[in-house]
C-alpha cells in the first residue's frame, strides 16, 4: 500500500480544528486496513513533519434509507496524529 493510499483525507471539524490548536493533534480519515507505522510514516513523508504519536478507531457505517431500499455506508478508519511540539501541519 502506499502512502497516497493509506491517507484519504484530513477531517476538518470544529473538535479536530479545537484538538489543533489545543494538543497539536490532526484528524485524518484512514484506509481501514491501515496500521499506525503505515500512518506515521505517510504522515511523515507527505506533509515533512515529526510525528510523536498515532491513535486510531474504527467506525462502522450507518444503516442509511435511500427510499425503499435500506442500505448502509462504508465502514472508515479515523487517525488522530500528534505532532511534536515544535512542528506545524496548515491544510489551507
Amino acid at each position: 500500500m502506499s502512502i497516497y493510499d493509506v491517507i484519504k483525507k484530513p477531517l476538518i471539524t470544529e473538535k479536530a480544528v479545537d484538538m489543533k490548536e489545543k494538543n497539536n493533534q490532526v484528524s485524518f480519515s484512514v484506509h481501514p486496513k491501515a496500521n499506525k507505522k503505515e500512518i506515521k510514516n505517510a504522515v511523515e513523508e507527505l506533509f515533512e513533519v515529526k510525528v510523536k504519536d498515532v491513535k486510531t478507531m474504527n467506525f462502522k457505517g450507518k444503516k442509511k434509507r435511500f427510499g425503499l431500499n435500506i442500505g448502509r455506508r462504508d465502514d472508515w478508519k479515523k487517525a488522530v496524529v500528534m505532532l511534536e511540539d515544535d512542528q506545524k501541519l496548515e491544510f489551507v
